[in-house]
């Protein structure tokens, strides 16, 4: 189901997660967002499938957003080589059978790389199903004005020849104006 608002529009998206053995001694499960569910029901944590020891979870249902003032940003994804969505998520706080909280799905990279960056969340890129990456390109469509490059103009004006703030004004020798002053004591004969 598409909600739809002046300046923004939303679907909601079920996340995959896939839990396999991990690789290293250290980490015993690999956690990682496979795929996404368009118009998935709620559902936390519900087993999908199971084979062997990996097993496939519907964690989570939340809503894509999208806005009309970030569509430069989708704008962007929908060039790359595999448009995907971003799955913030989040290791728990408090000990249940769910090691991750899904925070958010976004379609901006923009938004995801701000989550990346705060390195306390775990972003998972995954491709965009085609019903998904249609509805966000008629959004594009629709919504994007592309903004004219305009080239700054430099002024000619010489500020190098001027030398207001340089230096210490209670230095007088004009040899270096960089050097602090040094106080001036006298010298008492005996």
């Amino acid at each position: 189901m598409i909600l739809s608002f002046p300046n923004a529009q939303s679907i909601e998206v079920g996340v995959v997660i896939r839990k396999s053995p991990g690789v290293t001694r250290w980490a015993k499960w690999a956690w990682q967002a496979v795929a996404v569910l368009p118009g998935a029901a709620q559902a936390s944590w519900k087993v999908l499938r199971s084979e062997n020891e990996v097993t496939d979870y519907h964690a989570a249902t939340l809503k894509v957003d999208l806005f009309v003032s970030d569509t430069e940003a989708y704008a962007h994804e929908m060039q790359t080589r595999t448009p995907s969505l971003y799955v913030i998520l989040r290791e728990t706080t408090e000990p249940s059978e769910a090691p991750f909280d899904v925070v958010v799905i976004t379609a901006s990279p923009y938004e995801a790389q701000d989550y990346a960056d705060s390195g306390e969340e775990i972003v998972e890129k995954v491709a965009m199903p085609p019903s998904v990456l249609e509805w966000i390109r008629e959004f594009v469509a629709l919504h994007h004005e592309e903004e004219p490059f305009v080239k700054r103009r430099r002024n000619n004006n010489r500020v190098d020849q001027i030398e207001n703030g340089i230096g210490d004004p209670r230095v007088v020798q004009p040899s270096d104006v960089y050097r602090a002053p040094v106080r001036q004591t006298k010298r008492v004969l005996s």
